[in-house]
């Protein structure tokens, strides 16, 4: 039985660890040929390649060899990002670290749709999912200024270009996840448990996201399933966006 994205070209980002891993496993599970990509050597996929996602000539040449190799791209899910611990309140964060989570999270998901939209076109029409977060749409528990700036600048782009391609066959939508169970967070909880439960406390579900459940979302928004789903803002937060809790 064929997959719900067979034979779709699939470039993911941010595809060594966490939710990206996930994305390009799942995507690879359901038919699709998967080109990982990430910074580090170890990217999931058919096609693996190393590239900085933030650097322009990188993302230019990194499409053309996914082009080369499959001849079209379908699908461009722009996953990668960072979540440095020096980027905390406003009062705290250096310009140094509000630049660097900027080039990411921000410049890395306008390069990479800059490079890899012209490919959609040229093969008439397919899907970009930008991953931005529920701070994009909210104030975070605790504060991260620059990662949630570039989440809200993510979800504003994601727009944008969901509004000025949707004639032209490329869907473009935001998928906005709440906090998830990765090695960050573990990582998080192992350095400030207080931190940590600062943030599960205001998820109504009492739990965080699972990395399949989030990439289950990227699934749908890349398949033919979401024809009609775009310039969206896709929420999969356990419902954290819309609780009404009492401070402490």
């Amino acid at each position: 039985m064929a997959g719900r994205i067979q034979d779709k070209v699939c470039v993911v980002t941010g595809a060594a660890s966490g939710i990206g891993a996930e994305i390009a496993s799942l995507f690879a599970q359901q038919g699709a040929h998967v080109v990982g990509v990430d910074v580090a050597p170890s990217a999931s996929g058919e096609l693996a390649l190393q590239a900085d996602v933030a650097d322009e000539r990188q993302m230019g040449e990194m499409y053309g060899r996914a082009r080369e190799a499959f001849g079209r791209i379908d699908v461009l899910v722009n996953n990668a990002g960072i979540a440095p611990d020096d980027d905390r309140s406003v009062l705290e964060t250096s310009l140094e670290a509000w630049e660097r989570v900027q080039r990411v999270n921000l410049r890395g998901v306008f390069v990479c749709c800059k490079h890899g939209i012209p490919h959609l076109l040229e093969g008439g029409g397919g899907s970009v999912v930008n991953m931005a977060s529920f701070v994009a749409v909210m104030g975070a528990a605790v504060s991260q200024v620059s990662y949630t700036a570039a989440k809200g600048g993510v979800l504003a782009l994601s727009r944008e270009l969901g509004v000025e391609f949707a004639r032209s066959g490329v869907r473009v939508n935001a998928l906005c996840p709440g906090p998830v169970e990765t090695p960050l967070l573990k990582e998080l909880f192992a350095k400030d448990p207080a931190q940590a439960s600062r943030r599960l406390v205001h998820v109504p579900m009492g739990r965080f996201a699972q990395p399949r459940e989030v990439a289950n979302a990227a699934l749908f928004l890349a398949s033919d399933e979401s024809s009609y789903v775009t310039a969206s803002t896709f929420l999969v937060d356990g419902g954290i966006s819309h609780a009404y809790l009492t401070p402490e």
